[in-house]
């Protein structure tokens, strides 16, 4: 595929890929990592022509304009979307994918310094959550996401999510297989639990705002007997504090109660 096809993809990927998109001009001014990867695909293609200096010189130059740090010997596949970009950093031995995308501060850096391949390979289709590093010669399968702020350091495989510092896996949700009538009957069931999740649904929010203004009612009353000029009110203010106890109560068993339902379903 010739350079300049490469660059009217990468164009082409903003506005197939980011929603809040709204004019072909917004690619200009709006989109860093767009002018980092034109910047790359010009400096990739001059380093390995052999005109080294002048493809680290444009690189350093881009790194300046759009803040995200690419070496030009990387490798990096089709419809890469590199979205915010701040702070990105793809290390030099780097390999990454077709239509893979990469949100602002991911480091795909090396945790060696011998001349050999250190940096992770990213495969197609791989999405990368804001702020993840991704460390050493480590490979993430197809399709897998990086959770943001990860620290990843061991493969990751396909179709796989990775969260956490260090990183662990979840794996794929498989689901079971089924005979045609099992089907129908899980169908079925599903559908009567949704049709009572929304005819059976709490009014929450009506329920905690009568709770807090039954709290303030007696905490208005628990200040007005504390007033110096009313006498004899011991007897009054444990009367309130029973009531404010009963009443916190009901609303624990309230809540428990909705995560127990919460839970059946």
């Amino acid at each position: 595929m010739s350079l300049f096809a490469l660059i009217k993809e990468d164009f082409a990927t903003p506005l197939k890929n980011d929603p809040a998109i709204k004019s072909k001009f917004e690619l200009f001014f709006n989109y860093p990592g767009l002018i980092a990867i034109v910047h790359y695909r010009i400096a990739h293609f001059l380093y390995q022509k052999n005109f080294r200096l002048l493809a680290r010189i444009i690189m350093g130059w881009s790194q300046f304009l759009s803040n995200i740090d690419i070496h030009p010997a990387a490798q990096i596949g089709r419809r890469i979307f590199i979205d915010h970009g701040i702070g990105v950093v793809i290390g030099e031995t780097a390999i990454i994918g077709d239509d893979v995308t990469i949100y602002q501060g991911v480091s795909l850096g090396g945790v060696s310094l011998e001349q050999t391949k250190r940096h992770p390979t990213l495969e197609s289709g791989v999405v990368i959550g804001a702020g993840a590093k991704i460390l050493g010669d480590i490979t993430i399968g197809k399709n897998a996401k990086i959770g943001a702020n990860s620290v990843v350091i061991k493969d990751v495989p396909a179709e796989s999510t990775a969260v956490g510092i260090p990183a662990r896996i979840i794996p794929p949700k498989i689901p079971p297989k089924h005979t045609r009538l099992e089907s129908q009957y899980i169908d079925s069931q599903n559908d009567k639990i949704e049709h009572k999740i929304r005819t059976n649904l709490p009014d929450v929010s009506g329920n905690v705002f009568l709770y807090l203004l039954q709290r303030i009612e007696i905490m208005e009353q628990k200040k007005n007997l504390l007033n110096p000029s009313y006498t004899n009110c011991k007897e009054a203010l444990e009367a309130l504090e029973k009531l404010q106890l009963d009443l916190d109560k009901k609303y624990e068993d309230y809540i428990k109660a909705l995560k127990m339902s919460h839970d059946e379903f």
